[in-house]
């Protein structure tokens, strides 16, 4: 089924068109004129436009010419009375991705559709794999001078070159899921996509429907046929975030999935073969969870072919003013602006609970509440220092002899384990040694 933009000044050829193409399966929406068209295709992701050349406001090649201009990606079919050999080769020759002629047939427009949707498709692939790369040039850069994260660049540099299932384990906000980007980039599989799923945010009862795809009526609400993302990431890689959250039912049909390198749609009798590198991030200790029977042992001796596992930033703190450095150049259009020494004792001198991920953050509010336009200063950052660090100790907490206000320090707790986790609950409750669901208790009682 494709969304389809019907565009002529009649409104008996509108309707025909639009009744012609929602028979064959197809979405459509109406515009009178080229001027409404571009209003329309400029908000609405269409794939693909059919209209009259000679309209009046604006005509079709000049919404060709606006389309293209804005490389809005949707292909142009036109149709018109007045064809000639010469005006159909001047029309190709800008662009337009088929040509029809009135009075036309039914098969026509529908191989017209067809072949233009084909098109659409291409054009899509491309421009994912345009943003992949501008990601790429944005987020591949691995910040590093320490001799723990020279070896796992090292590590994944050399696992790259392979094909095998990497399992990437470690601290929340250590920088995993840049790290299989790196993996995947540097991999012969880069051409592919990369397509990220997180675990931990997909409701049990439809983690099979988005991993393997489902068919059409398998379920309450499948009008149709929907590729899953084995399927989507066939070629590429496929990150599988939060892994140790699978459901067990979900596992098991993983695990098979991997061995056999087949899957089947929920739904579905056709087995699919996939062609995909699979690379899962967790950061939990899977090994307790299958000693807890909450992960399949099989499937974790399936996964974990290379482990990686970044180390926290508390232990590489040679890290810590090259990456602080490297958020502020990147989010300051202005002048730069420098790490006094006393800003970079600080930084060492936090533990970094939230990692690279609390670190950017840090900074983001460091730029703000910066008093000196050119430097980032000891005093800019005492909000770390008045964080100091964890309240717990090898003996447990250290109850103040003058007390302490419960309700408040409840209310710090959960919002530095939002503020820490960039608003993901299920992050912050792990933080706080909770199950999300009280978590979202303990949120309610101190924040709402």
């Amino acid at each position: 089924m494709a969304y389809i933009l019907v565009v002529d000044d009649e409104e008996k050829m509108r309707h025909l068109l639009s009744i012609l193409l929602e028979k064959n399966g197809h979405q459509t929406a109406r515009a009178r004129d080229g001027r409404e068209a571009f209003e329309m295709v400029q908000s609405t992701p269409f794939d693909m436009v059919i209209t009259d050349i000679k309209m009046p406001r604006m005509d079709g090649t000049e919404l060709l010419n606006k389309i293209k201009a804005q490389d809005l990606s949707c292909p142009v079919v036109f149709i018109t009375a007045f064809a000639t050999v010469e005006s159909a080769v001047e029309t190709m020759r800008q662009g337009a991705a088929d040509y029809i002629t009135k009075p036309f047939e039914e098969d026509q427009i529908l191989l017209a559709v067809e072949r233009t949707l084909k098109l659409s498709r291409i054009l899509a692939e491309n421009r994912e794999l345009r943003q992949n790369l501008e990601k790429l040039a944005e987020d591949h850069n691995i910040v590093y001078q320490s001799d723990q994260m020279s070896r796992i660049v090292e590590l994944a540099s050399k696992v790259a070159k392979t094909d095998s299932a990497v399992l990437i384990t470690g601290e929340s906000g250590t920088g995993k899921e840049l790290i299989a980007r790196f993996i995947h980039f540097e991999s012969v599989r880069s051409k592919g996509r990369f397509v990220p799923v997180n675990c931990a945010a997909i409701s049990s009862q439809l983690v099979e429907s988005e991993l393997f795809g489902h068919e059409k009526g398998a379920f309450t609400g499948a009008d149709r046929k929907t590729q899953g993302k084995f399927e989507f990431a066939s070629g590429g890689t496929l990150l599988l975030d939060e892994v140790g959250d699978l459901p067990l039912e979900a596992q098991a049909k993983l695990l098979r999935a991997l061995e056999e390198k087949k899957i089947r749609r929920v739904g579905g009798n056709e087995e699919i073969d996939i062609d995909v590198r699979v690379i899962c991030i967790t950061n939990r200790n899977l090994t307790d969870l299958v000693q807890k029977g909450g992960f399949r042992e099989d499937l974790f001796f399936r996964i974990n072919v290379f482990p990686i596992h970044p180390p926290p930033l508390r232990e590489r703190p040679a890290d810590i003013a090259p990456l602080a450095r490297y958020f502020l150049e990147n989010m300051n259009d202005g002048p730069e602006i420098r790490l006094t020494p006393g800003a970079v004792r600080i930084l060492k001198e936090y533990t970094w609970p939230g990692n690279v991920r609390e670190l950017a953050n840090a900074m983001e509010r460091a730029v703000i509440l910066s008093t000196d336009q050119g430097a980032i200063t000891s005093e800019t950052l005492s909000f770390l220092k008045s964080s100091g660090h964890s309240p717990l100790d090898e003996n447990g907490f250290q109850l103040p002899s003058r007390g302490i206000s419960l309700e408040a320090l409840q209310k710090d707790i959960v919002r530095q384990a939002l503020e820490i986790s960039a608003n993901n609950q299920t992050t912050a409750a792990r933080l706080l040694g909770l199950t999300r669901a009280k978590f979202r208790v303990l949120m309610k009682q101190t924040i709402e």
